[in-house]
């Protein structure tokens, strides 16, 4: 049986980043870029103010002046002679003759005098450029400010926006439809269960799980136990344009487990077991859609829905980010403390489900910058409770050993939530160094 590494690796060179597509730059928010953008001129095109104060001759020093104008963002430069200052204001172009601001702090406004004219004390010394941005400063024309793979979030639609590039090249989002499978499986609204039935968990996790990773989704509904119900379901898969099936339950060793026998027919089985707790019949797959001139990469999850979802994060996850684009698709690793002991395994590595959050060290003193991440167990790990993933947002990797792993070990750790969303630390946010 492969690892689980392996079968990522595996999984990785079978997969394809789809191929790209044109978006506004606004609509690109989410996706990766399949094409690296550059900035069109210079950011900023002029040299400008990054304070509101007074822009001078530098080498005219401190001393009383004369304020001859005023200069705006928007406006057009004028110059400044020698012996004069002009006021400005933040972004406000700095006039031709000036080569630093004084902001107003540094300032005395002496008022007007009989003619109108405005005088103000420069109290500071200032040196040439000071309080200055220079032409290209932010960003130099021709300058690659946005690469190939790289995510387009709030701030690279500002970047976009900023360059002028309102449409771009990015990675078309991969569709992921979602199969259940077996005779017990009823919908999630069915009114009542017989004996030996279960609602549907695993469809409805499954298709938001992919959601969430921006995919489009598609639902395949119940395919029954039956070779042909389940073949159907993938032919429905490659014409509705899936890029990746997941199909649920069916993947075992059983005489109802129709999925690995009929990807075997189809197309090639790369693997159908991996050394892992939960999870170990996972099977991953490539079908051959030739009249569309691609495959359809297919993961045969496991039916107990925790070993579904966490396959679903190790193995299918990686495999949605290649086709999307990502440069370095493999979830992101960290370490914890574990909070608790855990029992660990000695025939497979264990993928523990765990909550991380932020704590400092027992007797810290106040204002200490100090902490760590501390994970603590979401309790029982069997595969079918699927309370255990409830507020998970790492996967502790457990070795394979016998025996108890103590608390307060240093593991590595799997990243599958969104670590801003974990538990608020009972300590307030540290503001200052100490000295």
């Amino acid at each position: 049986m492969l690892l689980v590494p392996d079968a990522v690796e595996l999984i990785l060179s079978e997969t394809e980043a789809l191929p790209a597509q044109r978006l506004t730059f606004q609509a690109a928010l989410h996706h990766t870029l399949a094409a690296p953008v550059a900035a069109r001129e210079p950011v900023p095109g002029f040299r400008a103010s990054i304070k509101d104060g007074y822009a001078v001759l530098s080498s005219d020093g401190p001393g009383e002046y004369e304020v001859a104008f005023e200069a705006f963002a928007g406006a057009a430069p004028r110059a400044l002679q020698p012996g004069t200052v002009a006021y400005i204001g933040t972004g406000g172009p700095l006039p031709e003759g000036a080569d630093a601001v004084v902001q107003i702090e540094d300032t005395a406004f002496l008022g007007a005098d009989a003619g109108g004219a405005k005088r103000v004390r420069i109290i500071k010394q200032v040196s040439p450029g000071y309080d200055v941005r220079q032409v290209g400063s932010d960003m130099a024309q021709g300058e690659t400010v946005l690469t190939a793979g790289q995510h387009v979030g709030a701030a690279e639609v500002g970047i976009l926006a900023t360059v002028g590039a309102t449409e771009v090249e990015v990675h078309r989002k991969p569709k992921v439809a979602v199969l259940s499978t077996g005779d017990e499986v009823c919908e999630p609204g069915a009114p009542t269960l017989q004996l030996g039935q279960i609602r549907d968990a695993n469809r409805a996790m499954l298709l938001a799980a992919a959601a969430a990773t921006g995919a489009g989704v598609a639902d395949l509904g119940i395919a029954r136990d039956s070779a042909a119900t389940v073949e159907a379901a993938l032919d429905r898969a490659i014409a509705e344009g899936a890029d990746v099936l997941l199909t649920t339950g069916g993947v075992s060793m059983g005489d109802k487990d129709f999925i690995k026998p009929l990807l075997e027919r189809r197309g090639t089985v790369y693997f159908g077991k991996v050394k892992m707790k939960p999870g170990k019949p996972l099977t991953f797959a490539k079908v051959p859609v030739p009249e569309q001139n691609r495959s359809l990469l297919v993961f045969g999850l496991p039916g107990n829905p925790v070993s579904s979802l966490v396959t679903f994060h190790l193995a299918v996850v990686p495999c949605l980010r290649k086709m999307e684009g990502w440069e370095e698709p493999r979830l992101r690793r960290l370490h914890v403390r574990t909070a608790m002991p855990i029992k660990m395994d000695p025939e497979r590595p264990e993928y523990h489900r765990a909550v991380a959050t932020w704590a400092r060290p027992e007797g810290a003193a106040p204002g200490a910058v100090c902490g760590e991440l501390v994970a603590a167990s979401t309790g029982g790990q069997i595969s079918s409770r699927l309370l255990s993933l409830r507020s998970a947002n790492v996967l502790l990797e457990i070795p394979q050993a016998s025996g108890m792993l103590p608390a307060g070990t240093l593991v590595s750790a799997l990243l599958i939530g969104d670590l801003s969303a974990m538990p608020v630390p009972e300590v307030p946010a540290i503001t200052t160094l100490p000295s």
